[in-house]
């Protein structure tokens, strides 16, 4: 049994600053909870002398990755740089280091996802990504495990809270396009650059994920039919309120025999139908299964404590498996018989829900 767990958290920024000040702030009550001491060893930043809110030794910071990488001393390596390169880098070469990660990386997941848990598996150590879809909502636990005895039929989810507070702003208040965008930067929803979010990008990655777990098999980003929200306009926003409908950008997955229909695309959802009344930054997963029927999980998709939240639960459920040697009784095996489709024509307005 360890009697203590080593941590490199590779990354400072809004979310690697909200978990280290977690394990700084609360390692009393995380040992409690782990079992055993948590210790964050060393920290991956650009900048070590940049002055930062959060109070962190100054020995603890590297501009090498390789100090954390090779450290005997780190059993479990916390990714939180973003982006796909270096952080698929990184996290491979952890795992064959034989050290655990934790990361909250969608785009590496959707991408090399199914390749990075079958080295875990290799190694005989653990890859867990929570943080990666719906912030600090329990998403990916639930659909590797809780689940797992239903034949999943379908996913709807609104999975992106820039888009979704644009969207809430042009049917509430009338806002055009570009004001509603702006004012996302501003608040720190969106990024300069919000091509990722508003072209439902960041959304095919999350669907990815999900339907990959929810459906056992392998579905790639682009795999998925992708429209975004940047040809909306507010007329379209007046004639579905007439009609009783409110818009939304859905993420869609559906079973049909041997294949999966995946797609991101704004759609009309009938105004008392539970997603439409999804408002602002907050995100909502509904799933339907032969067993439970139809579940919602609803939370905050984003910011820095909700990711935290998710990334540090991670960390905790590792260091329990690492102190008592346990098997990782979350992995899934993955259907290669099965095929993604996303058969659907670019039409640039919101489509009906069916």
């Amino acid at each position: 049994m360890k009697k203590g767990i080593g941590i490199g958290l590779l990354g400072l920024g809004v979310v690697g600053s909200g978990v280290a000040q977690v394990l700084l702030q609360k390692a009393d009550f995380l040992e409690r909870q782990a079992g055993s001491p948590l210790s964050l060893k060393r920290v991956l930043v650009r900048h070590p002398g940049k002055r930062r809110s959060l109070k962190i030794a100054p020995a603890l910071l590297t501009t090498r990755a390789e100090d954390i990488l090779q450290d005997p001393a780190v059993d479990i390596v916390v990714e939180v740089i973003g982006g796909e390169s270096p952080a698929r880098e990184y996290i491979r070469e952890a795992l064959q280091r034989g050290k655990s990660v934790v990361t909250a990386n969608k785009e590496v997941m959707a991408k090399y996802g199914p390749e990075l848990l079958s080295l875990a598996g290799e190694k005989g150590v653990f890859l867990h990504f929570e943080a990666s879809v719906g912030g600090g909502i329990p998403l990916i636990a639930p659909f590797q495990r809780d689940i797992r005895a239903n034949d999943i039929r379908g996913i709807h989810a609104i999975i992106n809270g820039t888009c979704n507070y644009i969207l809430t702003r042009m049917a509430r208040e009338g806002a055009e396009f570009a004001e509603a965008l702006k004012s996302a930067q501003e608040l720190g929803y969106a990024e300069a650059d919000p091509t990722n979010d508003i072209e439902g990008i960041d959304a095919s990655y999350k669907l990815a994920i999900l339907a990959s777990l929810a459906f056992q098999m392998v579905v790639r980003p682009e795999d998925v039919y992708r429209e975004g929200i940047s040809r909306l306009a507010l007329r379209d926003f007046k004639f579905a309120r007439e009609l009783g409908y409110a818009i939304r950008l859905l993420a869609i997955a559906k079973r049909d025999g041997d294949s999966v229909e995946v797609r991101v695309h704004p759609v009309l959802l009938p105004e008392d139908y539970l997603l439409a009344k999804v408002d602002g930054v907050f995100n909502a997963v509904q799933v339907e299964g032969d067993l439970f029927g139809k579940l919602l999980f609803y939370g905050q998709g984003a910011g820095a404590l909700p990711t935290a939240s998710a990334v540090v639960t991670d960390i905790l459920a590792i260091a329990q498996k690492l102190r008592c040697a346990a098997p990782d009784s979350s992995r899934v095996s993955f259907d290669q018989q099965l095929r993604a489709s996303s058969p659907w024509p670019r039409s640039g307005r919101a489509t009906i829900c069916g």
